[in-house]
């Protein structure tokens, strides 16, 4: 079964550590020493910082232009 949480890394020594809530170490019966995957996501703002560029320059509304997109594929037909 996959779970997902969010957690916060923190200094450990030398290392970089996680910590699981409570609640998920009990749901998933997680033991001490036990090998488990951790799938990392990270988050970033590559999309927010892309498109906030064209903020503002735009002279038309994203509907007006997938209007004018629907309109040239379907013209071809």
């Amino acid at each position: 079964m996959t779970q997902t949480c969010e957690a916060v890394t923190r200094k450990w020594g030398n290392s970089i550590g996680i910590t699981f809530p409570k609640e998920l170490v009990q749901k998933e019966h997680m033991k001490e020493n036990q090998k488990i995957r951790v799938i990392v996501v990270t988050q970033d703002n590559t999309l927010k910082e892309t498109f906030g560029l064209l903020k503002g320059k735009l002279k038309k509304s994203a509907q007006q232009i997938k209007d004018e997109l629907r309109a040239e594929l379907y013209d071809d037909e």
